[in-house]
């Protein structure tokens, strides 16, 4: 599915978060959007989503839904939003509950998942006995069970430590190049970003307007470890944000 931004804006009362945001995500590609704190991130994925209605500008979507597809648009967030009396298995039946689905979908769905995400071992924990790190995958199998046309991230392994981010960050790229799904990826972070986006858009501070777009060249399969190929791309970005997250910095500061 291909999504396309037009001119997107949007106001909280009197406080302008986003102007004028205009871009295109294409079918099966992954984009990353970063920019300083409050510069509007996580409001755009909103309103990607349809959570959140733009004060203008509109967002559109074309192209056939994937077969298979039971949710279009699929969020995955940082805070896992598992439920703790489920199981992992329960967790991800939970969203294929509501689909009249024969049984035998519904198991080989979660079959398919599971080994996805490397969790067929521990279908039958429930989350307190497992890491942030599997429980973040227990998040992504759960996402992938709807078999998504487009998949919205909203800073997903922000609220894990670094050494369990970089192994995340090299399955996470694994996923997105077999499913071949559309991604919109949040992040704070911007060697996650180059990492596993093929095209990241910088915002400014707020109001979050886009500096540039950053293509990373290098292809997903080659981006292991700590690609020294990454380095430039994270830099540029860097470049491009880094005046703009000292200013938000000071006008947090400011608001205390």
């Amino acid at each position: 599915m291909r999504l396309e931004l037009l001119n997107i804006g949007h106001r909280y009362g009197v406080l302008d978060v986003l102007d004028g945001v205009s871009f295109a995500v294409e079918d099966g590609e992954i984009v990353g959007i970063v920019g300083p704190s409050g510069c509007g991130k996580s409001t755009l994925l909103g309103i990607i989503g349809g959570l959140l209605a733009p004060t203008h500008g509109r967002v559109s979507a074309s192209g056939a839904l994937p077969p298979g597809c039971l949710n279009p648009l699929t969020y995955v967030f940082q805070d896992f939003a598992l439920l703790p009396w489920r199981t992992v298995e329960g967790n991800i039946r939970l969203v294929l509950d509501r689909h009249r689905l024969s049984r035998t979908d519904k198991e080989a769905r979660i079959d398919r998942v599971l080994a996805q995400t490397k969790l067929a071992d521990f279908r039958a924990a429930f989350p307190r006995q497992l890491s942030g790190g599997m429980r973040q995958r227990v998040g992504i199998a759960r996402a992938l069970a709807v078999e998504p046309a487009v998949l919205l991230m909203d800073e997903p392994l922000s609220a894990l430590d670094a050494q369990t981010r970089l192994l995340l960050m090299d399955e996470f790229a694994a996923l997105f190049e077999s499913s071949k799904t559309t991604v919109v990826y949040v992040t704070h972070n911007l060697g996650e970003a180059v990492r596993l986006c093929h095209r990241v858009v910088a915002l400014s501070r707020r109001p979050g307007r886009i500096k540039d777009i950053v293509q990373v060249r290098t292809p997903l399969s080659a981006r292991t470890g700590f690609a020294a190929c990454l380095e430039a791309d994270e830099a540029r970005l860097w470049s491009l944000i880094r005046d703009e997250a000292a200013a938000a910095d000071r006008e947090l500061l400011d608001a205390r």
